[in-house]
């Protein structure tokens, strides 16, 4: 089977799983959390101001910066989706580490800076709030259903960070003066809103590869690492 068959696949069937999850989709503000952090961090990072973030409930959000320079503006525009993808590699290169207690931290510490210095209000602060407090609980709960509650989060925000680009992608062809971030882009660039918008989903596919590559990758070590250790006790035994 082709490699991107074989990634389309893997995407497919994460989706039709986590969505049997029950609360599933309360999960998914997590891509959001992370895009609007991503705007945030850049505004700040280019001395432009963050004056407050809004998370809602239907997984759509907004960050309100000032910024003073158009090349400025250009960089936060793109860090949004950018950011997400980028940190569902992140989130399955701690799984494939075997350090889903430190991702855990990280995406609390995200949600608890947001909730201290950006989002005061709405669904957004219930959200944080039981965000935060879930995590802490998992962080001490039996290893085995921490591990799937990470993994859970980690397929969640990867395929969010798709999705929301294709989405993103399909608003900007029927109303392109709607499309988010890629409005403003095509505002401040001579690029129109569907070619950042393609930008997007290709970045998203790329960094969905790298992830399931990583969580191929774990497993087949593990695969491996049973394997080894049965050869060994097969060989004991013989002796």
């Amino acid at each position: 089977m082709p490699k991107w068959a074989k990634l389309v696949l893997y995407l497919l069937v994460a989706a039709v799983l986590t969505r049997l999850i029950p609360f599933s989709s309360l999960f998914r503000n997590l891509n959001t959390m992370i895009h609007e952090f991503g705007h945030a961090v850049v505004a700040l990072a280019t001395s432009g101001r963050v004056s407050s973030i809004d998370l809602n409930a239907n997984h759509s959000g907004a960050t309100y910066v000032m910024t003073y320079s158009t090349w400025s503006s250009v960089l936060v525009s793109l860090a949004g989706y950018v950011s997400a993808s980028l940190f569902a590699v992140l989130l399955f290169y701690g799984y494939y580490k075997k350090q889903q207690k430190q991702g855990l931290i990280l995406m609390t510490a995200v949600a608890l800076i947001m909730l201290i210095l950006y989002v005061h209000d709405g669904f957004g602060v219930v959200w944080l709030i039981g965000f935060i407090a879930l995590n802490a609980l998992m962080y001490f709960v039996w290893e085995p259903l921490r591990n799937f509650y990470y993994m859970l989060l980690c397929f969640l925000t990867l395929e969010e960070s798709i999705t929301s680009s294709l989405y993103l992608a399909w608003v900007s062809i029927t109303s392109p003066r709607s499309a988010g971030d890629a409005a403003l882009l095509a505002q401040d660039t001579f690029v129109p809103a569907i070619g950042w918008s393609i930008l997007f989903v290709a970045f998203s596919l790329l960094c969905a590869n790298w992830c399931i590559r990583l969580f191929a990758k774990t497993h087949e070590g593990r695969s491996s690492n049973r394997s080894s250790s049965s050869g060994s006790r097969r060989s004991k035994m013989r002796a």
